[in-house]
């Protein structure tokens, strides 16, 4: 994109950010932002284009934009939380904490239940813009097996999870992010294990050198996306951060294809 190109996308970018366009919201028409903006229409579509592959914006019909992020259900009203009476720690390092909650569930008798706390995660896909994601592939000592991962890390205290994202890419890549977006917050074992982990996907990336975290980096490759749905039947996605960034990659892009169809 030339230089006003990237303006209004830089602009349109920052509205949706700021909020000023909510979830639900549709965008003005092209016509609207064409005089608005000062841009010709088929540049316009060009950021039009890479707001919606970036799921900053979804199609609905031939030409309507809106935001993303309305849904249909509610949640259901008039049911209890667990009540937590105490916790106590079984074991405690810098890497892991075992404890014991003693709870309560809604109708049922108090006991105790087993919680480990693990770090704050953050976690990246990168895609550039041959439509392939940076990954490595790496040796996991637990499973025994070799995998595709996704760069990603623990968040130090005090860190904000996009700050993570970058550092952890550049550190076990060598590839710098040109943009972060945050998709989805999640906990991966739910039931027992306390580890929240913050899920990013950038758009483009530049070589700044050369991994300087060696136990992490491993092999180095820029995989199509293509190829995901196979190395997922392979079983060599390793790491729910991997999965669930992946998934949500295909899935705008199925979402994508459904409402330009």
């Amino acid at each position: 994109m030339g230089p006003k190109t990237t303006k209004v996308y830089e602009t349109l970018r920052t509205r949706l950010a700021s909020g000023r366009y909510a979830p639900g919201d549709k965008l003005p028409s092209e016509r609207t932002l064409v005089e608005e903006l000062g841009i010709g229409r088929t540049a316009l579509r060009q950021v039009l284009a890479r707001l919606v592959s970036e799921g900053r914006l979804e199609v609905r019909g031939r030409s309507s934009y809106r935001v993303p992020g309305t849904v249909s259900v509610q949640p259901p009203e008039g049911l209890e939380p667990w009540r937590i009476h105490g916790e106590r720690d079984l074991y405690d390092n810098r890497w892991v904490r075992l404890q014991l909650w003693d709870v309560e569930p809604p109708g049922v008798k108090r006991f105790e239940h087993h919680v480990v706390r693990l770090h704050h995660v953050a976690v990246t896909a990168v895609i550039d813009d041959q439509d392939r994601v940076l990954m490595m592939w790496r040796y996991r000592f637990v499973p025994k097996q070799f995998g595709w991962e996704l760069p990603g890390g623990i968040v130090d205290q005090g860190e904000d999870p996009a700050d993570t994202a970058l550092r952890e890419t550049i550190e076990e890549t060598g590839w710098r992010p040109k943009s972060l977006k945050h998709v989805v917050s999640y906990q991966p074992m739910v039931g027992m294990v306390d580890s929240p982990h913050e899920i990013f996907v950038g758009n483009g990336a530049e070589k700044v050198g050369e991994p300087t975290d060696l136990e992490e980096a491993g092999h180095i490759e820029w995989v199509p996306l293509t190829d995901i749905p196979g190395l997922m039947a392979r079983g060599e996605l390793l790491g729910s951060g991997t999965l669930v960034a992946l998934l949500h990659i295909l899935a705008a892009r199925r979402t994508q294809g459904l409402t330009t169809a």
